[in-house]
């Protein structure tokens, strides 16, 4: 079999710290898990991984690695040492070219395990019992579209997603038998796609997010997995904008209602009401309709105002008595106007 750098497998320095080659096996077992990547060559990384974090995450068997290097699965497939069993001698030779030392060992009690065994593996009774400490999860966050509509009265959104489930074969503890479970990478989870709904809450923001708690990715060693955050952008609607608890909005006012008063229709996001409208009302005056404007996300009862801009509406296609009443009212505005002031221009004394 070729020797494989586990290092180099997981990408990490051969100073590493338990905590950075943990954390590098993590990442990768995510990436090369069969179940998530359908690579040729997944199954295959994903289980080179699993065989470098088993050796690498054990202090006892890191040590031995790094004494014998790639004469490590040689070791590791030596016979056994029963009591009168063969010469590891000659084994030695064979395995070390150039050497003439030969290697004695003996028995070390009724067990038939020999002190070399002891020496170079530990005891063969003993477990692996390395303190395993629960990881949460990574979050995730992704950008979620809604109409300006749809955030005013709450919604839903419905996304095609990995989840991660218990693992059966270990039935969620990530180990066998003090062994790593290979169907999940000692991660007692394992992913599978699902679909979620998420209710978006009514009077969403811009930028802010809603929570989707345990759909992040899987928690490490029983560790609770992370969650997802959607990040809500608001689409651009084409009669409401949003400027904090208010919504504004323009509303047509015909130059008849603007001069001589009247009343107008205002849309509002709950329907249409009625504004009443002063004389000589001029264009671009606003008015403030109460409580009709956007809610909070912790009260939807309670709303800000929505602002309503006059936009006068000037009269087209005028019949010829149209026009000439508008010339009319021009003729007499000029005269009226013109009686106030003195040839100089200044106003005239009353």
């Amino acid at each position: 079999m070729q020797f494989q750098d586990y290092y180099s497998v997981l990408g990490v320095a051969r100073s590493a710290d338990e905590a950075a080659i943990k954390r590098a096996y993590r990442e990768l077992a995510r990436k090369y898990h069969p179940d998530v990547n359908k690579a040729h060559d997944a199954e295959d990384r994903f289980k080179t991984l699993n065989e470098a974090y088993q050796v690498l995450s054990d202090a006892d068997k890191r040590s031995k690695y790094d004494r014998f290097g790639s004469d490590w699965e040689r070791y590791q497939s030596a016979p056994a040492a029963q009591s009168g069993g063969p010469d590891f001698g000659d084994w030695f030779a064979r395995q070390n070219t150039g050497s003439n030392a030969r290697y004695q060992y003996r028995t070390s009690g009724g067990e038939g395990n020999s002190d070399f065994f002891e020496t170079l593996f530990g005891s063969t009774g003993s477990r692996r019992g390395r303190r395993r400490t629960a990881r949460r999860g990574d979050d995730h966050e992704q950008t979620v579209e809604v109409g300006l509509r749809e955030a005013f009265s709450g919604t839903t959104r419905t996304f095609d997603m990995q989840v991660s489930e218990p693992c059966t074969e270990c039935g969620g503890d990530g180990f066998i038998g003090g062994s790593m479970c290979f169907a999940c990478g000692a991660t007692g989870l394992v992913p599978r796609r699902g679909r979620i709904e998420v209710t978006i809450p009514a009077g969403i923001r811009e930028g802010q997010k809603v929570r989707v708690a345990g759909k992040g990715s899987p928690g490490l060693d029983g560790g609770s997995p992370g969650d997802v955050f959607l990040r809500v952008r608001l689409k651009p609607d084409s009669v409401f904008t949003i400027e904090g608890n208010d919504l504004k909005t323009d509303v047509a006012v015909p130059l008849y209602t603007a001069l001589l008063g009247g009343e107008v229709v205002v849309p509002t996001l709950t329907g249409k009401v009625a504004l009443t409208v002063p004389p000589e009302t001029q264009n671009g005056r606003v008015f403030r309709l109460r409580r009709q404007g956007w809610p909070t996300v912790t009260d939807s009862s309670e709303r800000g105002d929505l602002l309503a801009r006059v936009s006068v509406v000037l009269p087209t296609n005028l019949a010829e008595h149209e026009q000439n009443l508008f010339e009319q009212l021009r003729d007499q505005r000029a005269t009226s106007t013109s009686s106030q002031t003195d040839p100089a221009g200044n106003a005239a004394e009353g």
